[in-house]
């Protein structure tokens, strides 16, 4: 029987009943849920006027990007406040949802990998992107690749952006935390707006080869299918919660270009998934470029980081994005978290010299404009798979 078949290679996508209903009853009454948070925001109206919204810390960029590993980092500052995976389903009532988990008896758990089979463990108590279900509440089509998903700082939704400011403090509130921090890659088609929400907002973009990013993003696609072919359940519950990077119910994020994203889809249908993929990076890399270069106060408020100078040089690129987002961090502590950061061992990019020279055809021109160009004779260049 091989892994794929394993009874046991897919259990990590397995959602409990409960969770599922329970997070059915959200999902389905979206408006019922925003007037619930509303009222739940004007009965601590007194408490939250003084929790103030300090330069908030956005990773955003696209999937498989290192956008976790820096979650996971920074959500351990003392100063941060961030969603946790006990806030699903009952995320627009944040500061009541934890009230009531803080009363009931908890059992400890242990940490378990996650479903992506990444070597990253959690539990509870861990951060996790759950941002993207506040979005969808009042921003519906999104999520639809047939419609731009920009954002840009001409964008006004007052009721949404009263709720959303709300929201950052309750969670600061309950979390006795003075900076939010949110690891939502779909924001990246959003940083002008929020910069224009959130003028001191700091933004930290990881950006990764493209031979190893779409290496990663093909390995996640295919397990996401078989684990959601194994526990349909599990595909409703991505759907919830807004992850349609991978999966079968894959979504390209249409970054104001419609007829760049019928090409991807058509390539994903015809099964050309490393064209496709490429194709894609090149959409996400070149919008980036080109608001950074449009925008100057929004650049400067942006951090790029390569995950492979992070991974080749862990400390000295931490301590560039605790200094831009404005954290202090001891050298103790910045030297116990770049200690467990390296470049994955789990899986290598096995693609065919054609495929390695369709992608770089394809992604270096993006790849150069945001300096992830590999160095020559690179391993992670032409010689991945070898």
């Amino acid at each position: 029987m091989t892994a794929a078949s394993s009874p046991t290679a897919t259990d990590a996508f397995r959602v409990e009943p409960w969770l599922h209903r329970l997070g059915g009853l959200v999902a389905r009454h979206p408006r019922a849920w925003i007037g619930l948070g509303n009222l739940e925001t004007r009965l601590l109206r007194q408490e939250l006027d003084e929790v103030a919204l300090d330069a908030p810390i956005y990773i955003a960029g696209l999937a498989r990007s290192g956008s976790t590993l820096l979650l996971e980092v920074l959500s351990r500052h003392p100063d941060v406040g961030c969603h946790r995976y006990r806030d699903y389903p009952m995320l627009f009532t944040p500061y009541g949802w934890r009230r009531f988990l803080a009363r009931v008896p908890q059992q400890r758990r242990a940490p378990v990998e996650r479903a992506h089979a990444d070597g990253i463990a959690v539990t509870p108590e861990s951060p996790e992107a759950f941002e993207e279900m506040l979005w969808m509440a009042f921003f519906p089509a999104l999520h639809d690749p047939h419609e731009s998903a920009v954002l840009d700082a001409a964008t006004r939704h007052p009721q949404f952006e009263s709720f959303y400011r709300d929201h950052l403090r309750k969670l600061l509130r309950i979390e006795e935390r003075s900076r939010y921090l949110s690891k939502e890659n779909y924001n990246f088609t959003r940083l002008e707006y929020l910069h224009r929400l959130f003028p001191d907002a700091r933004f930290v973009v990881p950006v990764r080869d493209p031979v190893w990013h779409i290496a990663s993003l093909m390995k996640q696609h295919r397990l996401f299918c078989a684990g959601q072919r194994a526990h349909p359940r599990a595909l409703t519950h991505v759907q919830r919660v807004g992850h349609f990077e991978f999966g079968l119910d894959r979504r390209p994020i249409n970054a104001a270009d419609r007829e760049a994203i019928e090409r991807i889809e058509a390539l994903w249908r015809d099964g050309a998934e490393v064209e496709g993929w490429a194709r894609y990076w090149s959409h996400v890399h070149h919008f980036l470029a080109d608001r950074l270069e449009a925008e100057p106060g929004l650049c400067d408020a942006t951090c790029l980081m390569r995950y492979e100078a992070l991974c080749a040089a862990p400390e000295p690129e931490l301590r560039s994005v605790f200094e831009h987002c404005g954290l202090s961090i001891d050298a103790e502590a910045l030297t116990r978290e770049a200690a467990a950061i390296r470049f994955p061992a789990y899986y290598r990019p096995e693609f065919s010299d054609a495929e390695i020279a369709t992608i770089r055809r394809l992604t270096d021109g993006a790849a150069a404009r945001l300096g992830v160009m590999p160095a020559e004779g690179d391993a992670i260049g032409g010689r991945a798979g070898h």
